[in-house]
């Protein structure tokens, strides 16, 4: 309760200033980045309005940034500064700020600015971006007020899951209860509390619908349900991948070698003086009256060899193929020994470049080993998939997590179609495209698609409406936008709501949180009922006012008083149009 009250005091001392700046009581946000998090980010504030945003970029973006212009025109100011240092901070109006979010794709880079903005405005909420799992606990251990996230960790369950055709493994724990996201197939009936989506005949998926009726509930239907202990569909779903890509075939991986190793000119060669050989091997035999498997061999070997003896009395036709025989011998010693060095040298060559001999069946192929590249990639390990991975850059995050995990990695574009066949495409399970292009990421989805069109392809694109219209035309299974699926906690954390999770739902990112009733607001003497919108808000429980007990199943008629806090699942809208609900109106006692 002291911690409570003392972050109040914070809250309150933060407005006081803002009221007091130039009349402008709005709250002013700052975000600090260079890739498409900065302005999925800008654009999910910016759409909640009733408050002040400042966007510090840098000269260079990543190109994947769309146009920031957009969000100057909706009122949003855009710097463009070489250095996250505290003259740029000052400049941006940081003092007085009530947030601050570093989402730099570079670890250090942002923990450099966060010293930097303290020493600007000492009260500052600070939200971080981090990569690195041990830097991010010593981050929150160093500052007093801050959240430290990962895109890419919470981005990787989602690839991970849509690669198995599963649910997302989210779960969360809240008034001793744990609830995780499941199948309604796959779990008790009685532990179900919510459906949060359903698809219709034609494909069409439904989020947050109104609760179905028990005849119309489909085991396929997704549900929000208290955990049951029992093992979740996405470790059966992987045991079972793991099981079938463990039959291997090695005649396809010698084979693979042959021809690596081999070049074809020299292969025909060899091919034609074998065929010579057997051929004057076997006229021979039978011209000459040998009997016996063993004695053919036997003369055969020793002829091509050079040892075989003349015979003047044996007829022309038996002369001519001892002859014939004689002569492929001494073409052929040669051609298998150029052939053997040959193809040393050129596995060898093929190694060094990252090419794969063995070939895999069953398995997941990983394009880009980036940092969300690098979690797919141990999340797919830990549930003992079989994978190989590709990146055009050897010297990439997680080539050497690879590396150690012993998993094949393959350095080359994955746009072209020849990198893909390396990498058994035609045999795989599935394609998880996640590196930061447009352009290679589609491209090998295209190639995957041509190769065999059964293959399940997760696509990962940083624009969230391309991405759409992406899977829709060209029959993606899953097409995903890592930034779009990240904001919306990044823009939480920056708000200090009360966010419990944020559950992925095909392209939606649905948000479990607590919202409390303030006095005066709409909520306060509404009925329940009122907080819930399908398809926009479900009530998932409730506690009352002064009551630290959660009534999971409450009643839809119940009164809502000031005190009382609602938890839901909700759409980014639905949740703002909750909040702004349970918000003092203006003009109420309460202001």
């Amino acid at each position: 309760m002291a911690t409570d009250s003392g972050k109040d005091g914070v809250r309150k001392s933060l407005v006081a200033r803002l009221r007091e700046r130039n009349g402008d009581a709005r709250p002013h946000f700052v975000i600090c980045g260079s890739d498409a998090l900065v302005y999925t980010l800008a654009d999910e504030l910016a759409t909640a309005g009733r408050i002040r945003l400042t966007v510090i970029t840098p000269p260079d973006l990543r190109p994947a940034v769309p146009d920031l212009n957009g969000l100057r025109a909706r009122g949003v100011r855009v710097i463009t500064a070489a250095r996250l240092d505290e003259r740029t901070f000052r400049e941006a109006g940081l003092a007085g700020a009530t947030a601050l979010a570093l989402v730099m794709p570079d670890d250090m880079v942002n923990l450099h600015a966060a010293l930097c903005a303290r020493a600007v405005e000492g009260d500052l909420r600070l939200v971080i971006r981090m990569f690195t799992t041990g830097l991010a606990y010593g981050v929150r251990r160093l500052f007093a007020d801050c959240a430290v996230l990962s895109d890419a960790a919470m981005a990787a369950p989602a690839f991970v899951a849509a690669a198995l055709g599963e649910v997302a493994p989210t779960h969360f724990r809240y008034a001793a209860r744990t609830l995780t996201v499941a199948r309604r197939g796959d779990v008790p009936e009685q532990s179900s509390l919510l459906t949060l989506a359903t698809a219709t005949d034609n494909g069409r998926i439904t989020v947050l619908p109104a609760e179905p009726a028990e005849s119309a509930r489909q085991p396929g239907d997704l549900v929000l349900a208290e955990a049951s202990g029992r093992p979740a569909a996405q470790a059966v779903t992987a045991r079972r991948l793991a099981r079938a890509g463990r039959r291997r075939r090695p005649w396809l991986s010698i084979g693979r070698a042959v021809r690596v190793g081999l070049t074809r000119k020299l292969g025909i060669a060899v091919l034609v003086a074998l065929g010579l050989t057997v051929v004057s091997g076997i006229l021979l035999t039978r011209l000459t009256g040998v009997d016996g498997f063993w004695k053919s061999i036997y003369i055969t070997l020793l002829t091509v060899v050079g040892s075989s003896d003349v015979e003047p009395e044996n007829t022309a036709a038996a002369q001519a193929a001892q002859l014939v025989l004689t002569l492929a011998g001494v073409a052929l010693l040669p051609l298998i020994t150029a052939a053997v060095v040959d193809g040393v040298v050129r596995t060898r060559l093929a190694l060094n470049r990252g090419e794969v001999l063995k070939v895999h069946s069953g398995h997941i192929v990983l394009v880009g080993l980036g940092t969300v590249g690098t979690r797919v990639l141990r999340q797919l390990i830990d549930l003992g998939l079989d994978v190989v991975a590709i990146d055009r850059d050897p010297k990439a995050r997680g080539v050497k997590v690879a590396e150690s995990l012993g998993v094949p990695v393959i350095a080359g574009d994955a746009s072209q179609e020849e990198t893909l066949r390396a990498a058994s495409i035609h045999r795989c399970q599935a394609l998880v495209v996640v590196s930061t292009n447009d352009a290679v990421n589609l491209q090998a989805a295209l190639h995957a698609r041509a190769a065999r069109e059964d293959i399940r392809v997760v696509l990962r694109l940083f624009d969230d409406d391309f991405a759409q219209r992406v899977e829709a035309a060209f029959h993606i299974n899953i097409s995903r936008s890592v930034s779009r699926l990240c904001a919306p906690a990044f823009a939480a954390a920056m708000r200090e709501r009360e966010v419990l999770a944020t559950i992925p739902v095909e392209r939606h990112a649905l948000l479990v949180a607590a919202v409390k009733v303030r006095p005066g607001s709409a909520l306060d003497g509404a009925p329940l009922d009122a907080a819930e919108r399908p398809e926009s808000t479900r009530v998932i429980g409730m506690t009352a006012a002064g009551s630290e007990w959660v009534d999971w199943l409450p009643d839809r008629r119940r009164v809502l008083a000031a005190g009382d806090e609602v938890v839901v699942v909700a759409r980014r809208a639905g949740l703002r149009a909750l909040l702004e609900e349970a918000a003092p109106l203006l003009g109420s006692a309460g202001e």
